[in-house]
Formats: C-alpha cells, structure tokens, sequence
C-alpha cells in the first residue's frame, strides 16, 4: 500500500480573500444553517409528538431531516469559524473524517429520497395497497439498508483516496476536503479512484436517478388522468414537482463536481457547485417538502399550543 501521506495536514479554501466579503459571507452562510436546523428540528418534532403523523411517508421526512441537520453540520460551522478566524488548517484525519460523513450524508440523502419517491408513488398510483407495501417493516429496513450500504460504499470510497500520497499541494480548493479536491493534490497514480468514482457515479447515483424519473414520470402519467377538477391531482403535481426540482439540484451540481477532470477545474466553480450539493438541498428540503404541506403546519400549530402557550 502507498504511503498514507507526505502531508501533516491541508489548507480549506476561504470564503473570499476580503475580511469584509469574508464577514458577511461566514454571517449568511451561519444564518442559513441555523435556519436549516431550526427548520429540521421543527419536522422532526411535530412527525414525533403528533399521532397523526406517524405515517410512512413522515417516516422518512423524520429521517431526511436528522441526516439533513447532520449533512449541514459536517461542513458548515467548521467553514464559518475557518473563515471569521483565519485558520483554514485541518488534520490529515480530520480531512478523512470529513470526507468520509460528507460522502456518507450525501449517499444516504440519495437513497432515503429515492425511497421516498417510491412512497409517492405508491400513494399515487397504488392507493389501495400502500398500506401493505410500504408497511413498517419495510420503512425499518429498507432505512437501515440505506445506512448500512452507506457506510460500505463510503468506507470505500474514502480507503481508496487516502491510500494515495499527497505531496504535490495542502490547499484544498474547496472550503471543506472532498474526494475530487483530494485528487488534484496527489502525486499518485489516481487512474482507479477517478475510475471508481466513475463507476460509482454511473451505477449507484445514475441507477438512483432513473429509479427517481421514473417514478415521478408514473406519477405524473397517473395525475393527468385524474379529473380536471379533483383537487388530488392539483395537489399531486404541487408537492412533485418542487421534489423534483430539488433532487435534479442536489445531483446534477454533485455530479458535475465528481465527474468533471480532477485537474482542469477552476476554482469559484468548485465552490459553488459545492454549496448547491452540500448546503442548498439541506435548507430546502424542510421547506419544499414539509413546510408547505398543510398537515404539518397543523401538526405545528398544535404543538406549540399544548406545549407552550398552555405553560403560559
């Protein structure tokens, strides 16, 4: 096996060179993650406490939403306190460790959103039997599958990078330590983890992807044939189409990052695109999913009267 490293530890990139831009930049980004926290809070709350939200389909919304709070959490605070204190240094294991959970969050995002297309489209087109098939025992399983394969395909995936020996730089282009940055600083031969990565890429995520497409393309198939005035139809196509929206935002910016040639990528490019798959999908799942879904601003209405207001 290669030497682990040649490196003792590698610089993040910063939010910009300016202390100014810097400032308003880490204070944005800060105030994002709260909000994505208090956002996902709020989901796993009200689908805890309210028995009317013990469902499948709040099932898998309660686990998006800690795996959310988590996926925000690995890069996020880390940057911001990087970046108002200047100290962009991070560990050799430190990198490895961030690697691997934001690979780990992302995969398993990947599949609970899969699943969770699969539940609408049960509910959708196969109304009369939704109950026997997205049971709890599958909702239990196949979550823990997600978990379980996620582990497996990240600790590869992070076995394979840091096998490589990094003496070509320590400043990492993004302003967290992901694979493809990873690769532009090794002085190894990265022939089979760009190949991996590809592969990975074009069985799991493409697999996932056209599992997704085809299941909302069902759906939409089947609400078109729903009458003009039914209100399901119209409420179907306002709840899949924002999901949509959010899942081809969460692939298509990660994609790019992990697929595009590992040495001609510019900079600005990567860090953008790494907000849209890192940052993005974790603030507007609460919103796109949950937030303007009427049993949950019941549910919170609810809540915050027997739990507050009767304290009062």
């Amino acid at each position: 096996m290669a030497n682990f490293s040649t490196v003792s530890k590698f610089l993040l990139k910063g939010f910009a060179e300016v202390w100014e831009l810097r400032v308003l930049l880490s204070i944005v980004f800060l105030l994002i993650y709260l909000a994505t926290l208090l956002g996902n809070f709020i989901i796993i709350t009200v689908t805890t406490v309210d028995q009317n939200l013990h469902t499948p389909m709040y099932f898998f919304l309660r686990n998006l939403s800690i795996l959310d709070m988590c996926y925000i959490s690995v890069t996020v605070p880390n940057a911001c306190i990087n970046s108002l204190t200047n100290n962009r240094t991070i560990s050799v294991a430190g990198c490895a460790m961030q690697v691997f959970f934001v690979f780990f969050c992302a995969s398993v995002e990947l599949m609970f959103l899969t699943i969770m297309a699969q539940d609408r489209y049960v509910a959708i087109c196969q109304p009369l039997h939704y109950t026997v098939i997205m049971n709890h025992q599958f909702c239990v399983q196949s979550t823990m599958a997600s978990l379980f394969s996620g582990v497996i395909f990240t600790a590869v995936q992070t076995g394979n990078t840091f096998r490589l020996s990094f003496c070509r730089s320590n400043v990492v282009s993004k302003f967290f330590c992901d694979i493809p940055s990873l690769l532009k600083l090794s002085c190894s031969d990265t022939f089979s983890s760009e190949l991996l990565l590809l592969l990975s890429a074009v069985g799991f995520v493409g697999g996932c992807f056209i599992f997704i497409v085809l299941s909302y393309a069902r759906i939409f198939i089947t609400v078109l044939k729903f009458p003009v005035k039914e209100e399901r139809g119209g409420k179907a196509f306002s709840t899949c189409v924002p999901h949509f929206l959010v899942v081809s935002v969460f692939l298509g910016s990660g994609l790019v990052v992990y697929l595009r040639p590992s040495r001609n990528t510019e900079v600005i490019q990567d860090v953008i695109l790494s907000v849209f798959y890192t940052i993005v999908p974790p603030f507007l799942n609460p919103i796109i999913y949950s937030l303007r879904n009427k049993q949950i601003k019941k549910a919170v209405r609810k809540v915050l009267v027997k739990y507050l207001f009767k304290k009062q």
